[in-house]
């Protein structure tokens, strides 16, 4: 028996030419699989997560890699798939899950409740899924999805891609570079067709000072950061930079609600996000950081 990616005592099925790592590959083919089986089922599921990244800037797979967020040679990119899907389907999971894909189901704790989610296992216990309704809470910051879903497809748009990252409070790290992807690919625009919805940013974040605070932190952080990036080509650097001093203008000159502007009274004085702890943010603290570690490098 072999401890699976949840660390828990499960016999995991691999090929022998795997050498223990399941190709990135095979994690873009099942979730375009879900999505498509749960269409058949009259099942909404869209891709999120650093696979549904992966799958929507393959075009600039070789940034990935100058960026270290693909994986390298011989070691796994992605340990699950992510999905959003609606609260209406929640009965619905285990036939699309359990009887037509032949997943496992791991046993509903308090945590898994609180999170709004479940967590199901490949049938050969490559990797498991994580399916949330509605709401993605577990956030500095909490996604509404419900009028989200329906706007592209197998994934989220690339709109809620990006706040999905900016919406982290200790950012840095992978969101970062997946920051930096999603930039370099998606242009700033009005709509959601293959575009950063700057129109929809400016509608959600205008009522809310602690998001747009959290977001144009780290835009602004990015910024810097990327000035100091070896790794992209200096074509790479103006787009992404342009683009976010592009989107920084249209948030900041945004109509503000009279609840936002009273929060801003107050500022960074008064906490303005949820606490959420994960083994990667505990004892740092984000863009702040991640600045500081570039200029101890260069």
């Amino acid at each position: 028996m072999q401890r699976d990616m949840t660390g828990e005592n499960r016999v995991v099925d691999m090929p022998a030419e795997w050498n223990g790592v399941v190709p990135t590959q095979v994690f873009l083919d099942e979730a375009q699989k879900i999505v498509s089986e749960g269409e058949r089922l009259g099942v909404v599921l869209r891709l999120m997560g650093g696979a549904g990244i992966r799958l929507r800037t393959q075009p600039y797979a070789e940034l990935g890699v100058r960026l270290g967020r693909l994986g390298a040679v011989g070691q796994q990119e992605f340990t699950d798939l992510d999905f959003m899907t609606y609260e209406r389907h929640r009965k619905q999971m285990h036939t699309l899950f359990m009887d037509r894909l032949g997943y496992g189901f791991r046993r509903v704790t308090p945590s898994m409740a609180a999170s709004r989610r479940r967590v199901y296992f490949h049938p050969r216990n490559w990797f498991y899924v994580d399916v949330f309704f509605d709401l993605l809470v577990v956030a500095n910051h909490p996604l509404d999805f419900r009028r989200r879903l329906a706007l592209d497809t197998p994934t989220i748009t690339a709109t809620d891609f990006l706040l999905e990252k900016l919406q982290i409070v200790n950012f840095g790290g992978k969101d970062l570079k997946d920051t930096v992807l999603l930039l370099r690919a998606f242009p700033i625009g009005d709509d959601d067709r293959a575009q950063i919805n700057a129109r929809h940013l400016q509608k959600l974040l205008g009522g809310n000072w602690g998001f747009w605070y959290t977001v144009t932190t780290n835009l602004r952080g990015l910024v810097e950061v990327v000035a100091e990036m070896s790794e992209l080509h200096d074509d790479e650097r103006e787009v992404v930079t342009e683009r976010s001093r592009q989107l920084l203008k249209r948030l900041d000159d945004a109509p503000k609600s009279l609840r936002w502007q009273a929060r801003s009274l107050i500022g960074p004085r008064q906490r303005w996000y949820e606490l959420v702890e994960t083994q990667e943010t505990v004892g740092g603290f984000g863009i702040w950081q991640l600045r500081e570690d570039v200029k101890r490098k260069t």
